[in-house]
Formats: C-alpha cells, structure tokens, sequence
C-alpha cells in the first residue's frame, strides 16, 4: 500500500471515528439540556452501548494501524468526561 493511500485510509478511519464520536456527544448534550426529566435508565443504557462500540472501533482501527491510539483514547477520554457531566448534573437534581 504506498503512503498517500495509507495515510488517506487514516484520515478516513478517524473522521469516521470522529462522527460517531460526535453522535454521542449529541446524546449526551440532548440529555443534560433535557435534565428536567427524571434520570432515564433506557438512556443511560443507549449511551453505555455507543460507548461501548465505539471503544471497539477504536481498537479495530488501532489494531490496523489505522489511528494513532493517543488520538482514541483522546476521542474516548472526551466523550466520558461529558458522560462523568452529566451524571453529576443528574445527582445535583
């Protein structure tokens, strides 16, 4: 494979990883914007699983030299950050 097609597959290996990271991102902002309602099970168990898959497409990705695993840990890091947000703000109710 030469370089520019490798380096063309990581770039899209992680804007890929980016935009599911961002789907969660946007289920975590609707869900701390909506704090009104009582503390969801349902929802929280959504985002236990997109966590939890997007874990596995990093790890896919790393494995394939296809991203760095400092840039998936950092996607990861965010997103359960805004996770450890919102469930703060959810005990504060």
């Amino acid at each position: 494979m030469t370089s520019d097609i490798l380096v063309n597959h990581q770039e899209k290996a992680y804007a890929l990883l980016k935009a599911d990271a961002d789907k969660i991102f946007k289920l975590i902002k609707v869900q701390m914007d909506n704090l009104t309602m009582p503390q969801c099970p349902l929802y929280e168990e959504v985002l236990d699983t997109q966590m939890f898959g997007l874990s596995r497409e990093i790890d896919f990705a790393v494995r394939l030299g296809l991203i760095e695993e400092k840039d998936g840990k950092d996607l990861l890091e965010f997103l359960e950050k805004e996770l450890s947000a919102l469930h703060d703000a959810s005990m504060r109710k």
